[in-house]
């Protein structure tokens, strides 16, 4: 990319940031919240360090990823941006067991624990190396078998163990909504933030943090409560239209 293109992509940038916050302002406005309850994660999956440094300058400050390789690589090449220091990434995709030791210590946040062994791996290897995860329990909440995470059943059953390990911070829940279906993502959106309630009746524990919404539906997401909308087409492919 020429230094005429990045000009012209740094724009870009910066304005469809503008436009997304906008939406997220009068989603927000329209559910009768303060749009500086949700924070806009960029999904930077699909590009590399010299978009990501060029959505820094835009104005983005926390980026997520979805595979811990990336996310080791990404973390390396920031190293050559120094104004960059301080940006936040986060671990959005699934999460293998074995791939632990690449994202505990090197991310803010932990979106998708999925399961009971993979809470415990977090736990033992923050234990092991004196770091402290903060992390959300990922949920299935619309039963579709192509996601992950536990069922609402599943994370009634496992709150207690999984808020008993050390080392790990249960900050909220996250889940992902069924593709090209407004209603169906409304039902899973809501339903999240219902099964929230109930576990932080009962654990005593704020659990404010909602992870949900993407590209075609985050409006909606902050509708029924989102505090963190994970976007990436929206953000990065100037292709993409923001409907």
């Amino acid at each position: 990319m020429d230094e005429t293109e990045q000009e012209s992509y740094a724009a870009f940038l910066a304005g469809r940031r503008e436009e997304i916050l906008q939406r997220i302002s009068d989603a927000a406005s329209r559910a009768g919240r303060d749009p500086s309850e949700v924070e806009l994660l960029a999904v930077s999956k699909t590009v590399d360090v010299p978009q990501v440094d060029l959505a820094w300058k835009a104005g983005y400050r926390a980026f997520g990823e979805n595979r811990p390789q990336e996310l080791v690589r990404r973390l390396k090449g920031i190293e050559a941006y120094p104004e960059m220091a301080g940006v936040r990434f986060d671990m959005i995709g699934h999460l293998q067991t074995n791939k632990v030791r690449e994202v505990v210590g090197n991310v803010t946040l932990v979106h998708s624990v999925s399961s009971v062994h993979l809470a415990e791996a977090i736990s033992k290897r923050g234990a092991n190396h004196g770091v402290t995860s903060d992390v959300l329990l990922e949920v299935n909440v619309s039963g579709e078998e192509s996601k992950s995470g536990f069922s609402p059943d599943e994370v009634r059953e496992a709150l207690d163990g999984i808020l008993a390990l050390p080392a790990m911070r249960v900050r909220g829940l996250m889940a992902m909504a069924p593709a090209h279906d407004i209603d169906a993502a409304r039902r899973t959106f809501s339903g999240l933030r219902e099964l929230r309630d109930e576990l932080a009746a009962r654990s005593g524990l704020a659990l404010s943090v909602l992870s949900c919404g993407m590209s075609d539906d985050f409006p909606i997401a902050v509708e029924e409560g989102s505090t963190i909308v994970r976007l990436g087409r929206t953000v990065f492919d100037p292709s993409y239209v923001l409907g």
